[in-house]
């Protein structure tokens, strides 16, 4: 652990925080780098937690508790944190998940976030986020983002809605919902943004629910490349390149638009790289290759997207592996800067 980490987790008078779906803790990253001290994690997973133990040994003042949400009252948790963080399962949610909405098996853990925060009464914390993908905003033609909100101002927080692509920051596209809620927001003046897109301007102008638009300053623009700044250098004759019956089969696979992408890059007179992923294309698995030098977005443990394959084309040729470990480390191991672009939390 280096030095600013172990500073963050022992400076006690940096403002508190509760890290709820903590997993192995990336959020935390996040959270410490804004200034905040994490007192309080939970998770359900118990491979998880032992990263998350792993990632942030013997850490003065922390407490993770493995285990079920539902089994938890609002005793269990410290009163007086400054900021509740929840990263909600998205199972129930994402396109490529069952899309049963808020009331799924998995992404309906949601309201037992909601009830701790209401039974820590008068001492929950005055600010409170959901993070979840997209399709919390069509989820059930948005009423499931609706219901969110509502959950949130009886709570007491007026909310504001952004949808922040990590492509703004690095090379991956991994487009996510974030909910902010305020119980002292800004004025009510409204701010325009782009991480508030047309498409989330409904749950804005629904009287019944209290939100506000807080400034925010201008983000980066989103990435079009980088990601061959992430990609290992591997030798021609390594193992982890697929052999040329299974590369053939890649290359058949791919729908004329793609083929002629490739072929396009492959004539090239250097090394250009690509991540591909598999899709099913009207019951057939198929494979599909980015147009852009980023990664898309990149699947957790049980998540439903598609494992990562990358594409080395140049000189006349063409090579195939999977994403490997390094590779996706580097591009999840980056702290999240939602807080960052958020101000009145700051």
């Amino acid at each position: 652990m280096d030095d600013n980490r172990t500073h963050a987790a022992t400076n006690t008078a940096r403002p508190q925080a509760l890290e709820f779906f903590a997993g192995i803790g990336l959020a935390r990253l996040g959270l410490e780098e804004a200034g905040f001290q994490v007192e309080w994690s939970n998770d359900i997973d118990a491979a998880k937690c032992e990263m998350y133990r792993n990632n942030f040994t013997d850490t003065p003042g922390h407490t993770l508790v493995e285990g079920d949400m539902s089994e938890l009252s609002g005793d269990d948790l410290p009163h007086d944190a400054s900021i509740a963080w929840g990263s909600s399962p998205c199972t129930d949610l994402s396109l490529a998940g069952t899309r049963t909405g808020l009331n799924g098996k998995q992404s309906g853990a949601f309201w037992q976030y909601v009830r701790l925060l209401e039974e820590l009464g008068n001492t929950r914390p005055p600010i409170a986020v959901l993070e979840n993908v997209n399709g919390l905003a069509t989820s059930h033609s948005g009423e499931d983002l609706a219901a969110a909100v509502h959950a949130f101002n009886e709570l007491g927080y007026s909310v504001d809605v952004l949808s922040i692509d990590t492509r703004r920051f690095i090379p991956q596209s991994r487009p996510r919902l974030f909910l902010v809620g305020l119980q002292n927001p800004p004025a009510a003046e409204q701010f325009d943004s782009s991480l508030r897109p047309d498409w989330l301007q409904q749950v804005f102008a629904d009287t019944s629910l209290r939100t506000h638009r807080a400034p925010l300053p201008e983000p980066p623009s989103p990435l079009m490349s980088g990601l061959n700044m992430y990609v290992e250098s591997m030798a021609n004759d390594d193992e982890r390149w697929w052999n040329a019956e299974r590369t053939a089969k890649f290359l058949d696979s791919l729908s004329p638009v793609q083929a002629t992408r490739v072929e396009t890059l492959r004539n090239g007179a250097t090394d250009s790289y690509r991540t591909a992923y598999r899709r099913t294309r009207n019951g057939k698995a198929v494979w599909e290759v980015r147009a852009d030098d980023i990664s898309g977005c990149l699947r957790t443990a049980r998540g439903g997207s598609s494992r990562q394959a990358i594409i080395r084309m140049g000189n006349g040729k063409t090579a195939v592996r999977w994403m490997t470990p390094r590779e996706t480390l580097l591009l999840w191991a980056q702290p999240t800067t939602t807080l960052r672009v958020y101000a009145p939390i700051k």
